[in-house]
């Protein structure tokens, strides 16, 4: 078999406060195929961009890596020193934000940026450097990107910016793009455009995809797996067209509920009871279980770990009494 692209193995990120410590991810495994399309959804707070975060190295401060492992290719870069991180990000690893503004200095031309993170990782000259940067801007659909390309970040929409940005994440031929919510700034008549360009370009250019949101719409027309993420946990991972038509997970099952459709009768969507827990207050046993209409006395005392369930994993204790009931007779 082909060992993945990226391996994360048990991450656990942590928060240190005054009376210890939270925990923000917990436990977090998966891995990532090389040219595969990986969709992270939850709600706010879920632990979604942290993990992101944690893969690319750009955790923020006092936010660290507790425990656990991550692997590209291979090789475990969690460990590295910032330098080594460094030649890592860009070069092999590509990094959309939801605000194009975090990604754009502004006071530096759309060519003045390009052009130095091309020949930081490329070795190319000056005007090698720009004929691939006019080529870029090209590709992500700017128009007159020969012109466009020496104007600065405040020129340009919103939509156009973010364009730009997913050019800057491909400038140097990364073999991973992490997407962390790139259409939520955008207009809704924008964000279909960028969702095309980004999966285009990364299938063009051969880059796998980590799309992280919380719009189940999004993967369901991009991603070929879906991680659902509650509370810092995965509570479902597997083929994204099988978990939207046959949701396990009773918090994934919420979700899907939660999206209209053409075919829609009901008057009201369904709605998950509550809201996520606070970090400092997260029940123990399942995190979702006060939310759960399938709970019982299991699911509020132990933590669920993924069990294998037809073609995907959930953590749910739902499963293991299925499982038992099935094996009994």
């Amino acid at each position: 078999m082909t060992p993945p692209l990226l391996s994360v193995r048990e991450l656990v990120i942590k928060f240190p406060n005054r009376h210890g410590a939270l925990t923000a991810v917990d436990g977090v495994s998966f891995d990532l195929a090389a040219g595969e399309v990986l969709g992270v959804v939850g709600e706010s707070g879920a632990g979604k961009s942290l993990t992101g975060s944690a893969i690319i190295g750009l955790l923020d401060p006092p936010g660290h890596i507790a425990s656990g492992e991550i692997y590209l290719k291979g090789e475990r870069i969690d460990n590295l020193p910032a330098e080594d991180m460094r030649a890592i990000r860009g070069k092999r690893i590509g990094m959309v934000f939801q605000d194009p503004l975090t990604s754009l200095n502004p006071l530096y031309t759309i060519a003045d940026q390009l052009i130095e993170t091309i020949r930081t990782h490329l070795r190319l000259s000056m005007r090698e450097a720009r004929q691939r940067a006019i080529r870029l801007l090209d590709d992500v659909g700017i128009p007159a990107a020969s012109r466009r390309i020496d104007d600065y970040p405040h020129q340009f929409s919103g939509g156009m910016r973010q364009r730009v940005v997913i050019a800057l994440a491909l400038a140097a031929e990364p073999e991973l793009v992490i997407a962390d919510e790139p259409t939520t700034a955008l207009d809704v008549s924008v964000q279909a455009q960028i969702i095309d360009i980004l999966k285009e370009q990364c299938t063009q250019h051969g880059a796998s995809v980590i799309l992280i949101t919380h719009d189940m719409g999004v993967i369901a027309e991009t991603a070929d797996r879906v991680a659902v993420m509650y509370s810092g946990r995965i509570a479902e991972i597997g083929p994204v067209r099988d978990i939207i038509q046959n949701a396990k997970h009773p918090y994934t099952s919420g979700l899907m509920g939660s999206i209209p459709t053409l075919a829609q009768e009901e008057d009201r969507l369904v709605q998950i009871p509550g809201s996520m827990p606070r970090l400092s207050d997260i029940p123990p046993g399942c995190a979702f279980n006060p939310r759960c209409e399938h709970a019982f006395d299991k699911c509020r005392i132990e933590r669920p770990v993924l069990i294998p369930v037809d073609n995907r994993q959930v953590a749910c204790w739902l499963y293991e009494e299925a499982e038992a009931k099935g094996a009994a007779t």
